[in-house]
């Protein structure tokens, strides 16, 4: 039997009345994209002015969405997690910011994540950005590039860049491998997104051998993704290496199609949701139909899909916690799909950010936005969350 999404009183378990309370007021204002566009703008310059807001934001949207500024911080969300049987996948929320130095720096965060996700239980993943260790003008340019018949781009004069961009994902990957960790990688815009897709390709080769490491994300809000996904498993088995990805939506319509616009391309982005929703619901069965030799994470909002994962499983006779599904959900959003899951016994994790404040506001205004630009679910949200508080009499 598939679980319920509507049972708040599971969704909730772990948050107080007083905790459900902020979540309102705090989705309450996200429901107006007019404040939401303000705070976005003024959020970063009022923190670079010095006034002291800090305090306002970690109570407010910093509570919400992350986990902890360092890693010991996300320890207290992990053990309440895991006590409901939810997982969790690590992010360092940190912008890479564009040069060498830093993206040094960022490949060593990474690893210590990994270190650390080791050494804890219940962090099976952590999530990694290709822009946090590559420079974004030297994607775009890969991206663009004519490739000769020998593969190699050409830009020899960035080989050397590559070769270092190259050597930091190795790294992260060889600690993911040896710690038993899994590594998933972000998408990108789709302006940089082709050099990401060969890299993380390269990597499965390498590490997914006997088992998946290296997860690649797809944004099926893109109408090209549904096919890459089926020609990334052709090569998976060409190579034989255990193809892993984790399927996603994707938020930011608004920039793809502006983006295309301002260049003359043809948008990659889907004609309406009706054919997001159509691509990602058939890549999961897609993926479910060859679970075999896929790995899959359903990183979802939308309860239609999720359902669909959890009733794939039960058809096929396999058990909800099969080692080759796993789903996920933003830390501070769609709760009533997480601990539903989990209670019945899914493989389910939160996906939880951590940094400090200054440097994972980027990551919060993307939140805020998405809230705002995801269709009815900021309304959903808030209608589970008074639903509950009713049915603990409080108002």
């Amino acid at each position: 039997m598939v679980p319920s999404f509507d049972n708040t009183e599971t969704a909730f378990a772990y948050k107080s009345s007083k905790q459900l309370k902020n979540a309102r007021l705090l989705l309450n204002s996200m429901h107006y994209p007019w404040l939401v566009a303000l705070g976005t703008r003024l959020t970063p310059f009022v923190l670079k002015t010095g006034l002291p807001v800090k305090n306002l934001i970690r109570k407010t949207i910093f509570n919400q969405f992350v986990g902890g500024e360092t890693l010991e911080e996300t320890k207290e969300v992990c053990n309440t997690l895991a006590s409901y049987n939810v997982q969790v996948i690590l992010d360092y929320g940190v912008e890479g910011k564009e040069n060498e130095e830093s993206f040094d720096h960022a490949a060593e965060e990474f690893i210590n994540v990994i270190n650390y996700a080791s050494s804890q239980p219940g962090i099976p993943f952590i999530s990694i950005k290709v822009t946090a260790i590559a420079r974004f003008g030297f994607l775009e340019t890969m991206n663009s590039a004519p490739r000769l018949r020998s593969g190699i781009h050409d830009h020899e004069d960035e080989m050397e860049e590559q070769d270092r961009v190259y050597d930091r994902m190795y790294r992260i990957c060889e600690a993911a491998a040896e710690k038993n960790v899994g590594v998933l990688v972000d998408a990108e815009e789709s302006w940089i997104q082709d050099p990401v897709d060969k890299l993380v390709i390269d990597m499965m080769s390498i590490f997914n051998k006997e088992k998946p490491v290296v997860y690649n994300t797809i944004q099926l809000y893109r109408h090209d993704r549904l096919q890459f996904l089926k020609m990334s498993h052709r090569i998976a088995r060409q190579k034989q290496f255990k193809m892993a990805v984790k399927l996603v939506r994707g938020a930011y319509m608004e920039k793809e199609r502006k983006y295309a616009a301002d260049n003359g391309n043809p948008s990659p982005i889907q004609p309406d949701k009706e054919s997001t929703d159509r691509d990602y619901n058939t890549a999961v069965q897609y993926c479910m139909e060859n679970i075999s030799d896929i790995a899959l994470i359903v990183a979802s909002h939308n309860e239609e899909s999720c359902m669909l994962a959890a009733q794939l499983l039960i058809d096929k006779g396999l058990p909800h916690n099969h080692h080759h599904v796993h789903f996920s959900q933003l830390y501070g959003m769609s709760d009533n799909i997480t601990f539903n899951l989990a209670k019945d016994g899914y493989s389910v994790s939160k996906y939880l950010p951590f940094g400090p404040i200054n440097e994972v506001i980027p990551y919060l205004m993307r939140r805020a936005q998405e809230n705002t630009s995801v269709s009815g679910q900021t309304g959903r949200e808030l209608s589970l969350i008074n639903k509950e508080l009713k049915r603990r009499k409080i108002s």
